[in-house]
């Protein structure tokens, strides 16, 4: 696979490009658009000829062989061809001149030496032909068998080169299948008071779980759906998970609570406000107990983002500000915004013990979530002695793999319950914020 810009090839499946290779000449195009040289020498691997697809900025390269391979009698030939006669690729060494000669044959007959089956489609045109001298002593009896074994397998490589035109699925095609197939699942990674290691709640982490169970890193699916627009029904399907997994726990413990992360469009549009209410209605789930949070790339329309804040604080849902001091306005959103909590930003956590040129902001941000506001949480805590720090410089909680991974919801209620049964009640801060 190769992506061109300018007219030059870019990179490739094998790495950046080196020199200036331009893009092949143009034999012929599908009627769906995809241009097509059909023999092309890679200048990249340096290997055989290639069939060569192009769409856009990008092209991918195909063995020809592989559109004629198909299991046949050894007495059979197949050739594929463009419209024109323009041979792609054979099979058992049939006869080109009598191949071209069947480009506006009709659909299946016989010439003075061959039997033949001609098949057109997608722009190409396969035929199948055989020797008479290959046929049994009843001619008509092989031909009632032949033929239409022929039709039948020049209608199967046109097929392949139909579902090779088509290709893969994109990666968006992909995504809106998982989010119509409800696919995505959430984890649970816990959030601790650092002063007793009691898990007051946990951060609502969505996973994307294919069919074949193999998980898909968000990393490598959130920032699509952000971009396309899926985003919003997957952080409603987050909403129904936590509901179904962790219900009867929050309701029987008032302390805990669960944060979901919000996207940019939600924030904007104060949507998410209507589809929580509704989920949780007759759950016994107190607004209290939901958490949103979001990113300082939330906060673009910074107006539009206060009228959606100070609607979901109303309605009693605590609000957060995730990786905070990362982004260039941080200052201004605790100034303007409506805030309950500070997620300081895994980066900074890093770097808690160690002699490099960002060590000294991280005490700048502590101090200033102390200031601004109530609640302030570590991300991505490692170590004992980034905890010991924390606790020394007033940050009241923390998430990270010193206390767990992201759990899935099972495994979250029974570390919930052993943190409970160790250190005892949640702190009274949580206590006081959950009555």
């Amino acid at each position: 696979m190769g992506y061109f810009a300018d007219g030059l090839l870019k990179c490739t499946s094998w790495g950046r490009t080196a020199g200036k290779i331009t893009k092949s000449g143009v034999d012929y195009v599908t009627p769906d658009g995809i241009d097509v040289t059909i023999r092309m020498q890679p200048a990249v691997s340096g290997g055989k000829p290639m069939m060569a697809l192009h769409s856009g900025s990008y092209n991918v390269l195909v063995a020809p062989s592989r559109l004629v391979d198909v299991l046949i009698d050894d007495g059979m030939s197949i050739a594929l061809a463009t419209g024109q006669g323009e041979i792609i690729n054979t099979l058992n060494a049939p006869d080109i001149g009598l191949i071209r000669s069947l480009v506006s044959a009709p659909g299946k007959g016989m010439t003075d030496s061959d039997l033949f089956a001609v098949a057109h489609g997608g722009g190409l045109l396969a035929v199948a032909t055989e020797p008479k001298s290959k046929i049994a002593a009843s001619l008509r009896t092989e031909q009632m068998l032949l033929l239409p074994v022929g039709v039948f397998i020049a209608a199967f490589i046109v097929a392949v080169v139909i579902w090779l035109s088509k290709k893969r699925l994109s990666p968006l095609a992909e995504l809106e299948i998982a989010v119509r197939n409800h696919e995505f699942i959430v984890h649970y990674q816990p959030i601790v008071e650092l002063k007793t290691g009691i898990c007051v709640g946990a951060e609502a982490l969505v996973r994307w779980r294919r069919p074949d169970g193999s998980l898909v890193s968000p990393d490598l699916f959130i920032p699509l759906a952000e971009q396309s627009g899926l985003i919003k029904p997957i952080t409603d399907q987050v909403i129904k998970a936590v509901i179904l997994d962790l219900n009867s726990t929050l309701v029987e413990d008032r302390t805990l609570h669960i944060a979901i992360n919000l996207c940019a469009a939600d924030i904007k549009s104060g949507r998410i406000l209507d589809v929580l209410e509704e989920r949780l209605a007759n759950t016994g789930i107190r607004t209290e107990q939901i958490w949103l949070e979001a990113t300082e790339r939330g906060f673009l329309d910074i107006d539009a983002a206060r009228v959606t804040l100070a609607k979901a604080r109303e309605r009693g849902h605590s609000v957060a500000i995730d990786d905070f001091g990362t982004g260039y306005s941080s200052l201004q959103y605790l100034q303007r915004l409506p805030l309950d909590a500070l997620k300081i930003d895994k980066s900074f956590i890093d770097t808690i013990g160690r002699d490099t040129a960002t060590s000294s902001v991280t005490s700048h941000i502590i101090d200033m979530s102390e200031i601004a506001q109530p609640f302030s949480v570590a991300e991505g805590v490692e170590t004992e002695d980034q905890a010991d720090y924390l606790k020394a410089h007033g940050v009241d909680f923390g998430q990270g793999w010193l206390f767990s991974k992201a759990l899935p919801a099972d495994d979250f209620v029974a570390y919930h319950r052993r943190t409970k049964e160790k250190y005892g009640a949640a702190p009274e801060v949580i206590q006081a914020a959950a009555e």
